[in-house]
């Protein structure tokens, strides 16, 4: 007795839903989630790793690669009652690092997440309903700073899609979404909004950092906007190119069609998704009229192997990722399906138009698998899906042999011993088909509609066939219908032949568990539990003992014996059973995904215990499993599920060795392939052969006549270059001369206006140090008149407070009747909507019929289709006998050419090896001239740079010290608008600790309620009891009046029952208590305990309403205040401005210096001549400003005194009129 072990070897999927699902981890291996694990699956040697999750996993959301590429972040969806994960995984150990998380997140799962280009932080932005952006040190588990990067109050119907890091600095993160485009910096512990957008509010579903400044954001118009510390710079629509093709997306949601997705960028540009199957590269332009130019579109190919090829066209790209040489670009759809594209020249270049993707390494299945089964002879695996698609594949080389979609739903499938054909059940009928060497094609069909299951025998003579309720044998020799097994009322989930295919064992919806005899058709043995729908069924290999799991959660073994008790499978449900063939093993799935390996044979201390240790449970797919397979050598099992993707398992027994076959018997190589298949390949060969021998002979003619031509061209080239050398070298001593007498004048002039710098510094210093001294006393003047301020206002608002909360009770009032009339016309709508779900019914069962009669004549018609194009067909073969022929000559010539081809390749390669040799040259010498060049241009640029600088400075001169004048006059007002600013300040200040204190005395009251409603609750649990007391006297005195009605004629008997009741029911500390007991205390309290419930309603309608208009007020004062806070420190910044100016004004004229006459002089001829028009034009726009502002205080004045005089309603005092200093 033993556990066998799994260990995951393949998977064939990809896991929709999570964001950035596909990334690079070096140029071999990508990342992706499949299932409930995380694949690293190298291109090249076609290997995977895998990081398992764990099995209690509620989902994967989102995921990031770390710019290092050496860790994966994993969001985790949050279990019942707990908080969302984020998991950080080592990508070589595949080992958990880190688990984060945050206490203050509400949403249940997160939107993205991503690393810091330092991979030393973590952001994760969180969904609805709290949108929380949080910024973690995951190598600590610290959170550093968290923010809502979304208010759903103010703008209900915006959202977030995605955030990213700066390439450049750790501490900055974008936040994009519908409506929301926000850039955040981390600061002492805090991330605070910068570079606040103007644009106007788009729907951006992704973006990317091309540059350190530059964002690029894909909008769900198909656009991309290029933003610039939150101001657009350029804009690009690509909706229109993406919707050129027509009809083929016309099928498709057209918005969904034309968003941009996704965003990667590289070092020429970016790349966006837009549009059905289309990726656009966009490259940087060099001459700065435009910043991005299309440079290529990339599309998905069309799929030959699908009843309608265009269907793979249609799909959504929903990631990018690029490798980090930026070599190779992979994409992710929304049908699971990963593609990729070479991004070098070469490889764009093909094609025309466009370039196309290539498979990474095979198509998955795009949606729920629900057929399964594995050949006894080869090494494959057949697997069908709602995506209408029959699929082969090969467990030992992990890759795709055959795949082929059809135009029916496939509901089943069954793999012939033999590996040469396959068994698909259909939604219209059972097909029985050959598998070709790279076809699969129908041969046979049954008319079995919608078989559910269907299995061959072990010896491949037989198949068994569901229909309905019944279950059908075949012969696969004759197709004649051998015997029907009747008995199951509902769907059959389960067919089980035994060894020597005598047997058959069958299990349904309907809680039944036969046994059936293949040859008689009898039913051997039967297990009914109706209570129990069974789901899967295994059994031994002479069928003495069947194992059954279904919708109960457990595990039974059925025995002709007495029944062994059932193995509760604990919190997950059983869906599907799996059974070795040698009988030591056995695995169960279950609903939520894990794959468990069971402790077999059962035990009497294992069954019905449930423990942990009975079973060992691995995390397998993200859905449940709906079937699961182990092959004929036990070596492998199969596991397929409700998330689309298939799992290839290693099975080891208990000390973890792998379980070997026998190298002698091996697999079967036979391959079936048709006659004229091998009739057209043969002919294309012949005709190749022949190409290859023409082209040979005109490949060594153009090789001799190129060598002719190089030879001719490298004489001349090698002439010109001795020339140009001699003539480089005398250049060079020429300017070495110049270059050494530069120097040294350069040297001379640095040193002077070093000089001059230092004594100018010395005398600002001393000036500013006195201004200081002159502003702080200032200050404290101000401070005291402040003070003053604050306590004349804090008397007015709280006679405003008073009158407030009369008017608000007045309100309550009307509102209240509103909301009664309306919950009446609410019940009448209900009436109404449900008589017509009624009639909506009775009219979706006409519509039914209508369409089953319609099914049957389009079944007519397309059967005759099908004749007439099997005689075209017989047609075209004989005119490919002809063509075969043909192809035969061809290919001698092909081999002939071949051999030339190679002679001439070596001396090909000989020659380029010459002509690298001189290019290298070549280059070398052309560098040296460059540099050269170079160093003489930056020279002559600086000369000519400081001959305008000594220009500009002599007409400074004349204009500086007017300046300084008046801007020593614009200094003063703006001053005296400093100090009313803080006043103002100040008493915003005040008001904000005045409802601080509401907000305590408030809480307070709120608590006091809460007391007395517990009181309240209390008494009614009492006087509860106390009915539910004497209502059960009452029944028991009613059920003894009933029997003493009986003894009406017996007065005795009726004499003692009466008595015995008497006894029973009445006792004398209860006729002392009634007696006692007066009416009107009863009324008393039934009349407080209402006047107490209506007191306590109407209080907290009070506090509900204080609450909403303390909030609604305390967010205005606060943005108040901001503002005010924001034009102080634009004056200050101008203050400091203005101070600079003057001071370097003043510097530069001389003032400072003893010997200043000269710049008197200066200062007269500059007021003696004409004003400066520009300086004018400055002045009166400071002027406009200062009287607009003094209209507006004007205005307010008014507003103030007309409220001051206003009438007030009866019952409310009128406030004081506020006092201007």
């Amino acid at each position: 007795m033993s556990i066998a072990g799994i260990q995951l070897r393949h998977a064939f999927g990809l896991r929709t839903g999570v964001a950035g699902n596909i990334y690079f981890v070096d140029e071999q291996t990508v990342v992706y989630p499949c299932g409930n694990s995380i694949v690293l699956h190298n291109v090249d040697q076609k290997t995977q790793r895998f990081i398992s999750l764990s099995e209690k996993c509620a989902g994967i959301t989102a995921m990031a690669v770390s710019p290092n590429r050496r860790f994966v972040a994993v969001a985790e969806a949050a279990r019942a009652e707990e908080k969302p994960l984020i998991h950080v995984y080592d990508v070589q150990t595949t080992k958990k690092k880190k688990t984060v998380s945050s206490a203050e997140v509400a949403s249940g799962d997160y939107v993205s997440v991503a690393f810091s280009p330092d991979s030393k932080y973590l952001a994760g932005q969180s969904g609805k309903p709290d949108y929380h952006l949080v910024y973690w040190s995951w190598e600590k588990n610290k959170q550093l700073a968290i923010v809502k990067s979304l208010n759903v109050q103010v703008t209900p119907h915006a959202s977030v899609n995605q955030i990213a890091f700066n390439p450049q600095d750790s501490t900055q993160v974008s936040v994009v979404g519908n409506g929301t485009f926000k850039l955040y910096r981390y600061s002492e512990n805090n991330l605070k909004q910068f570079a606040v957008s103007k644009t106007e509010p788009q729907n951006f579903v992704s973006h990317c950092w091309v540059s350190d400044e530059r964002i690029v954001a894909g909008t769900d118009s198909g656009k991309w906007v290029l933003m610039e510390n939150g101001e657009q710079r350029a804009e690009f629509t690509m909706a229109e190119s993406a919707s050129e093709s027509g009809d083929r997306e016309s099928d498709l949601n057209a918005a969904m069609a034309n968003q941009a997705h996704s965003i990667a960028a590289y070092s020429k540009g970016f790349a966006v998704s837009c549009g059905a199957g289309r990726v656009h590269l966009f490259e940087r332009m060099e001459d700065g009229k435009e910043y991005y130019k299309k440079a290529r579109e990339i599309r998905i190919p069309a799929d030959p192997f699908s009843a309608d090829p265009s269907v793979s066209e249609q799909q959504i790209i929903i990631q990018l990722s690029i490798s980090p040489s930026e070599e190779n670009l992979v994409a992710a759809t929304d049908r699971g399906q990963i593609y990729q594209i070479s991004l070098a020249s070469s490889e764009l270049g093909k094609g025309g138009d466009y370039a196309q993707f290539e498979q990474l390494s095979h198509s998955f299945h795009s949606s729920q698998v629900l057929g399964l089964d594995v050949c006894a002879r080869k090494p494959l695996v057949a697997t069908c899906s709602v995506d209408r698609s029959v699929r082969i594949w090969n467990f030992e080389t992990n890759q795709c042999e055959l795949y082929k979609e059809f135009a029916e739903e496939a509901y089943s499938v069954a793999l012939h011993p033999s590996g040469l054909f396959l068994l698909v059940g259909f939604s219209d009928k059972l097909r029985l088909m050959n598998l070709l060497i790279d076809d699969i094609r129908t041969f046979k069909e049954f008319t079995i509609r919608g078989c559910r299951e269907c299995a061959f025998s072990n010896g491949g003579h037989l198949f068994a066939a569901v229909h309905g309720n019944i279950i059908q044998i075949f012969s696969t020799i004759s197709f004649e219908n051998v015997g029907n097994f009747k008995g199951h009322n509902g769907k059959i989930k389960g067919l089980v032949w035994s060894n020597d295919d005598s047997k058959l064992v069958s299990c349904g919806m309907d809680g039944a568990v036969y046994e059936w005899e293949v040859a008689t058709g009898k039913r051997l043995r039967e297990h009914v539990l109706k209570t129990c729908s069974y789901t899967g069924v295994a059994a031994t290999a002479d069928v003495k003992t069947t194992y059954a799991v279904g919708s109960d959660g457990k595990l039974k073994e059925i025995t002709d014996e007495e029944p062994m008790p059932a193995i509760d499978a604990g919190e997950a449900e059983f869906t599907s059973l799996a059974m070795s063939n040698s009988g030591r093993m056995m695995f169960a799935g279950t609903k939520s995904g894990s794959v468990r390996a069971i402790k077999f044979p059962f035990t009497a201390a294992s069954v019905g215990g449930g423990a942990g240790s009975d079973w060992q449970e691995v995390a397998a797919h993200s859905g449940g499993v709906n079937k699961m397979r182990l092959v004929c050598t036990d070596e492998y099992m199969v596991t397929v599920g409700d998330d689309g993707c298939v799992l290839i398992w290693k099975v080891t027994d208990k000390e973890g060795r792998g379980l070997k076959r026998d190298k002698e018997t091996g697999w079967a190589e036979e391959i079936l392939i048709t006659k004229s298949d091998l009739e057209e390949k043969n002919a294309l060969t012949a005709e190749l052969n022949q190409r290859v021998e023409e082209l040979k002979i005109g490949n060594e003619y153009q090789l001799r006549m190129k060598d002719m031509n190089y030879n001719d061209k490298i004489k001349e080239l090698t002439e010109k270059f001795i020339q140009e050398m001699e003539s480089l070298k005398t250049k060079n001593q020429v300017l070495k001369t110049e270059k050494d007498k530069e120097e040294a004048k350069h040297e001379e002039q640095l040193q002077e206006v070093m000089e001059k710098h230092s004594k100018e510094v010395q005398d600002m210093e001393a000036a500013n140090n006195q201004k200081l001294m002159m502003e702080y006393e200032k200050y404290q003047e101000l401070q005291s008149k402040s003070q003053k301020m604050q306590e004349d206002y804090e008397r007015q608002l709280q006679e405003m407070e008073e009158a407030r909360q009369k008017s608000e009770e007045e309100i309550t009032e009307k509102f209240e009747e509103r909301i009664r009339q309306l919950d009446e016309k609410i019940e009448e709508l209900e009436s109404q909507i449900h008589q017509q779900t009624e009639e909506y019914e009775e009219t979706k069962k006409l519509i039914e019929e209508d369409a089953d009669r319609e099914i049957l004549d389009s079944k007519i018609k397309y059967e005759k289709r099908l004749r007439e194009e099997k005689e075209s067909n017989t047609k075209l073969k004989s005119e490919s006998g002809i063509m075969k022929k043909k192809f035969t000559s061809l290919q001698k010539e092909i081999d002939d050419h071949k051999d030339e081809i190679k002679k001439l390749q070596t001396e090909n390669q000989k020659l380029n090896n010459v002509i690298r040799n001189l290019q290298k040259d070549i280059d070398g010498l052309k560098k040296e001239i460059q540099e050269r060049d170079e160093t003489i241009q930056d020279k002559e640029k600086r000369i000519y740079d400081l001959k305008k600088k000594n220009q500009e400075l002599e007409k400074f001169k004349f204009v500086l010290d007017y300046k300084i004048k008046e801007l020593k006059k614009q200094i003063e007002p703006r001053e005296q608008d400093i100090k009313n600013y803080k006043e103002q300040i100040q008493e915003m200040e005040s008001e904000l600790e005045r409802f601080h204190k509401q907000n305590t005395q408030l809480e307070l009251n709120i608590s006091e309620m809460r007391d007395k409603l517990k009181a309240v609750e209390n008494d009614l649990k009492n006087e509860k009891t106390e009915k539910f007391r004497v209502e059960a006297a009452v029944r028991r005195f009613k059920t003894d009046l009933h029997n003493c009605v009986n003894f009406i004629q017996e007065p005795k008997q009726l004499k003692e029952s009466i008595m015995s009741m008497y006894r029973k029911h009445v006792r004398d500390d209860d006729m002392a208590s009634e007696a006692n007991m007066d009416a009107d205390i009863q009324k008393e309290f039934a009349r407080q305990r209402e006047h107490l419930e209506r007191s306590v309603a109407s209080l907290r309608k009070k506090l509900a309403k204080e609450n909403d208009i303390h909030r609604a007020d305390y967010v205005r004062i606060m943005q108040e205040n901001v503002s005010l806070i924001k034009e102080i420190n634009d004056l200050r910044r101008d203050l400091k401005k203005s101070r600079t100016q003057i001071h370097d004004l003043e510097a530069a004229v001389g003032l400072h210096r003893k010997n200043n006459d000269q710049a008197k002089q200066l200062v007269a001829m500059v007021t003696s001549n004409k004003s400066n028009p520009i300086l004018e034009k400055d002045m009166e726009e400071k002027e406009r400003t200062i009287e607009t502002q003094r209209l507006l205080i004007q205005q307010l004045r008014t507003q103030i005194h007309e409220l001051e005089t206003r009438p007030l309603s009866a019952g409310k005092q009128q406030l004081p009129p506020l006092v201007s200093n």
